[in-house]
C-alpha cells in the first residue's frame, strides 16, 4: 500500500436514490489510486456513506470531485430523514491511516475547504482537530438547527457564519463540513419497539454530553421503514469506549423499559481490533491474540516486505493476494532489478525507483480490490448490482494501472540493455521477462473483469485505453 495514506470517510444528504449516489462515487473512482472501500445507503436516514482510501493528495482531489457532484445532485429544500444535516455534501473528514499525522490531514482538510468555496461557492465550516473555533469542534454544534435554521441564522448571527465563504449558504447545498480525525465507528442499536422517546432516553443516559461513556456520540431516531426505533452512535475512541461495553449498556437501559434489542449495525467500515475487543470479552477466549487472527497474518506476510512471508500468503488457499498481485510483485522486481543495473552502471535518466514504488504498492492495492468485488457479491442479492458494478470498475482499474507502468518499465529497460556493459545482461534478461509477465498477467486481470461489467460508458473507455496502449 503507498507509503503515505489517509481515508476519507464522506457523508451525503442521499440514501434512496441509488443512482445520486452511483454518480458520487463514480467521481471519487475517476481518481488514480484511490479506493472506494464501503458504500452505505439509508433511506430512513436519507443518506449515504463512502469510505475511500489513497495517497492524501488524490483523496483529497476525489473528495473534491464527489462534493462537486452532490452539490449539482441534491437539492436540500426537497431532502427529508431523521438524520441531521446542513449540508448536500454534509461531513467530509479526513482520518490518517498510515505514514501520515492528524495534523497532515488537518492540512489536507483547510486545503478541501478553500477549493470547495473556490470551485462550487458553498461555505465550509471546519470541525474536530480543523476547528477554528473551540465549539466547532463537536459536530453537533455546527449542524444545531440543522439547513433551515442554520440558513436564516447564519444571516444575523456573526457566530454562526462559516469558517469559509458566505455568509449565506449554497441555495440548494447548505453548507460543507470538513475536519481531521481519529478513526471513528458509527454504529447503532435497533429496539424492539417504536416508541422513540425511549431510545431519546438512553441515547441520553449514555453519550458523553448528558453524563454518559467518554467517547460516545447519541441520539435517537425512528426508522419508520420497520416501525422500529434505533440508538443511532458515534463511537469516537473505541479502544478507550469499546463496542461492547456500549452495547451492554444500551440493553441494560433498554430493559428498564421492558424493550429488547433487535439488533444492531456499523454503518462503513470498522477496524478489526474493535471485533477482536467484542470477540475477546464475549467468548472470554484466553488465548485470543491479534497473531491468531487469519487476516492479521496475511496482511503482515503481504506488507512486511518479506519474500518468504509473501509466498506464503500467495499460497494460502485464500482468494488474495492472487494472480493481480503477483503480476503486480513481478513488475516490481523488474523496476528493482533495472534501478540496480542504473546504479552499478553509473547510467543516469532512468526513473525506476517511481515505477518500483507504485507496483509494489499495487501488491496491496490489488488485493485490495478484489476483496471489495467479494464483498460486493456478499451484500443482499436485492441491493448487490451497483455494488459489484463499482468494485468491478476497481478491479479493472488497479491491473490497467500495473499493465501501463510495466509497459514502460519494460521501455527503460530495453534503453539500458542498449546503454551498460555487457556484464549486466543476464540481470537485465531477467528484469524484462518479469516486467513482460506482469504486463500479461495484469493484462488478463483486466480482461476478465471487463467482460464482466455492464457500465457500457466505463467499459468502451477502458477498451480505448487498451488500444492506444498495447493495441488489445
Amino acid at each position: 500500500m503507498p507509503k503515505k495514506l489517509i481515508e476519507c470517510v464522506a457523508n451525503f444528504s442521499e440514501g434512496r436514490d441509488p443512482q445520486k449516489v452511483d454518480a458520487i462515487a463514480a467521481a471519487i473512482q475517476s481518481v488514480a489510486q484511490v479506493v472506494l472501500l464501503d458504500r452505505e445507503l439509508d433511506a430512513d436516514h436519507n443518506r449515504s456513506v463512502l469510505t475511500f482510501v489513497g495517497p492524501p493528495e488524490a483523496v483529497a482531489e476525489a473528495a473534491l470531485r464527489a462534493v462537486g457532484k452532490a452539490v449539482e445532485l441534491i437539492d436540500l429544500n426537497r431532502h427529508t430523514g431523521v438524520h441531521p444535516r446542513i449540508g448536500a455534501a454534509d461531513v467530509v473528514p479526513f482520518v490518517p491511516i498510515a505514514g501520515v499525522t492528524l495534523e497532515d490531514c488537518v492540512r489536507i482538510a483547510e486545503h478541501v475547504g478553500e477549493e470547495i468555496w473556490r470551485r462550487y461557492q458553498v461555505p465550509v465550516y471546519f470541525y474536530e482537530a480543523a476547528a477554528r473555533q473551540p465549539d466547532r469542534t463537536n459536530l453537533e454544534n455546527i449542524r444545531r438547527g440543522q439547513f433551515e435554521g442554520l440558513r436564516e441564522e447564519v444571516r444575523t448571527n456573526p457566530a454562526r457564519r462559516p469558517d469559509v465563504g458566505g455568509p449565506d449558504l449554497h441555495p440548494t447545498a447548505g453548507a460543507t463540513v470538513v475536519g481531521a480525525r481519529k478513526f471513528l465507528i458509527a454504529y447503532n442499536i435497533v429496539l424492539d419497539t417504536p416508541n422513540v422517546d425511549i431510545a431519546k432516553q438512553i441515547a441520553k443516559a449514555i453519550r458523553f454530553s448528558s453524563g454518559g461513556f467518554r467517547y460516545v456520540k447519541a441520539m435517537g431516531v425512528p426508522l419508520a421503514s420497520r416501525n422500529l426505533v434505533q440508538v443511532s452512535m458515534n463511537l469516537t475512541d473505541f479502544e478507550q469506549t469499546p463496542m461492547h461495553r456500549v452495547f451492554e449498556a444500551v440493553r441494560t437501559e433498554a430493559q428498564r423499559y421492558g424493550v429488547e434489542v433487535a439488533g444492531s449495525e456499523i454503518v462503513g467500515l470498522i477496524p478489526r481490533k474493535a471485533l477482536e475487543m467484542a470477540a475477546d470479552f464475549y467468548l472470554r477466549c484466553e488465548n485470543l491474540q491479534p497473531q491468531a487472527i487469519l487476516e492479521n497474518r496475511l496482511a503482515e506476510a503481504t506488507e512486511s516486505g518479506g519474500l518468504n512471508e509473501f509466498l506464503d500468503a500467495l499460497a494460502a488457499p485464500t482468494a488474495t493476494p492472487g494472480g493481480g498481485s503477483a503480476a503486480a510483485a513481478s513488475g516490481a522486481m523488474a523496476a528493482s532489478l533495472g534501478a540496480m543495473v542504473a546504479g552499478l552502471a553509473k547510467k543516469s535518466g532512468y526513473d525506476f525507483d517511481n515505477h518500483r514504488r507504485f507496483l509494489g504498492e499495487a501488491v496491496q492495492r490489488d488485493s485490495v480490490a478484489f476483496e471489495g468485488v467479494m464483498a460486493a457479491y456478499r451484500k443482499p442479492k436485492a441491493e448487490r448490482a451497483p455494488f459489484i458494478e463499482e468494485a468491478l470498475h476497481q478491479a479493472a482499474l488497479v491491473p490497467m494501472e500495473v499493465a501501463e507502468h510495466a509497459f514502460a518499465v519494460k521501455a527503460q529497460l530495453e534503453a539500458l540493455r542498449k546503454d551498460a556493459p555487457d556484464r549486466f545482461s543476464s540481470d537485465l534478461e531477467t528484469a524484462l521477462a518479469l516486467s513482460e509477465a506482469c504486463r500479461q498477467g495484469a493484462l488478463a486481470n483486466v480482461k476478465i473483469n471487463l467482460a464482466a461489467i455492464r457500465d457500457g460508458a466505463f467499459k468502451a473507455a477502458l477498451e480505448t485505453r487498451l488500444r492506444v496502449s498495447f493495441s488489445v
